[in-house]
């Protein structure tokens, strides 16, 4: 939100994997934090990775026509201890930033702690905890699984890093 006169921001956070990729929609309008549409694209594990990759971004790219987000949020790069998996994720996350780019987007990236320090508080919390505190921000939801709740959290992450980017950085105006 660094344009003050704009008081709607619509977020899509991707919670990319290979088998799994979850998304989330959300939609802040002043101070409120509304629900949009969250769910997961689940990739058939006997296709090749290269079709689960085509398939990532046709189902990408159609939730990004339907719910027009400002920004899409996306998990940093971390270090994992399996090479091959670091490798596909990454793979993924390639396919995620091309959608985003396709469709003009900004695309901003958070590292897990600190989507779960903006949401609980721990920057160590596990996924249940995010899911439950995604529930107590967004009102009851159903998540097929943590992936979408992920997702939702990245969301929501990147819209309370604007919103208090732009406590920080307001002026006031003449008159004041």
């Amino acid at each position: 939100m660094n344009n003050p006169n704009k008081s709607r921001l619509r977020v899509l956070g991707v919670d990319p994997g290979s088998r799994l990729t979850g998304y989330g929609c959300v939609e802040a309008v002043g101070n409120h934090l509304h629900p949009v549409a969250h769910g997961v694209f689940k990739f058939d594990p006997d296709a090749l990775f290269e079709q689960r990759l085509f398939s990532l971004y046709e189902k990408l790219s159609a939730v990004l026509t339907r719910y027009q987000p400002d920004v899409l949020a996306i998990e940093k790069v971390f270090f994992a201890k399996n090479a091959l998996s670091a490798l596909k994720l990454g793979q993924v996350r390639g396919v995620v930033l091309l959608c985003g780019a396709q469709h003009l987007l900004e695309v901003v990236e958070y590292a897990a702690t600190a989507v779960k320090m903006s949401l609980t508080g721990y920057g160590r919390a596990d996924k249940t905890q995010v899911a439950k505190m995604v529930q107590v921000l967004l009102g009851a939801q159903k998540f097929s699984s943590l992936d979408a709740s992920d997702a939702l959290a990245l969301a929501i992450c990147h819209v309370h890093m604007a919103l208090n980017h732009d406590r920080l950085f307001m002026r006031p105006s003449a008159g004041n």
